[in-house]
């Protein structure tokens, strides 16, 4: 299930697919980008390398049809991003605009008082594409990222955000609790959440 970086085509197109409508998409790129596809396609491409270049994790499931659902984990705070990311994110936001690169710097901000003290694995990104939603692969997805933190001695933990309202009671079945809620634009909210590991479970902090 954990794929390798010749991967990156085929996890691009399904979190494309998946996140062309979601909030923070629409938020960062603005509503009267020219070509809106071509720079999502950009942008997510820019999440995805974040995770490759620190040799972090991308998950897969593949069908018949090929790359058919993804997550992207990292663990917050496990030090800089290499030469190689800075300059992909610099080209990129050069790219998008300065516009598109206060807005994503707005959204990050409004996260940051989410931020979990203790060490922990962070979900950055679920998706599947939508001719395969609905079967229960991003179930199957979340719960291979509570295997990881489970099988991970230093990690206690797993968190998220979410700009879906609908989300969130998803999540909470799932056994996460809301850590914090902030508004970050017109339209947009976003949720941090948080599950304690089964392993950290009932300890006094």
């Amino acid at each position: 299930m954990r794929l390798e970086p010749t991967s990156v085509p085929d996890v691009v197109d399904v979190l494309h697919e998946s996140f062309f409508d979601y909030p923070v998409m629409r938020f960062v790129l603005g509503s009267d980008v020219a070509d809106y596809p071509a720079q999502l396609r950009m942008l997510i491409r820019l999440f995805v390398m974040a995770r490759v270049f620190r040799d972090e994790v991308l998950l897969g499931i593949r069908s018949g049809e090929g790359l058919v659902a993804t997550a992207l984990v990292s663990r917050p705070g496990s030090g800089p991003a290499p030469a190689e990311f800075h300059e992909l994110r610099a080209e990129v936001w050069s790219r998008l605009g300065s516009e598109a690169e206060r807005r994503y710097g707005a959204f990050a901000d409004a996260c940051a008082p989410f931020q979990v003290a203790e060490s922990h694995l962070h979900l950055n990104m679920i998706g599947v594409r939508r001719s395969a939603q609905g079967s229960g692969l991003a179930r199957h997805l979340l719960e291979a990222v509570h295997e990881m933190e489970d099988e991970d001695e230093d990690a206690q933990g797993v968190s998220l955000t979410t700009e879906n309202p609908d989300n969130v009671p998803l999540y909470q079945h799932f056994g996460y609790r809301i850590v914090g809620t902030s508004d970050v634009g017109p339209g947009l909210t976003t949720w941090g959440l948080y599950r304690q590991g089964r392993r950290h479970e009932g300890v006094v902090r």
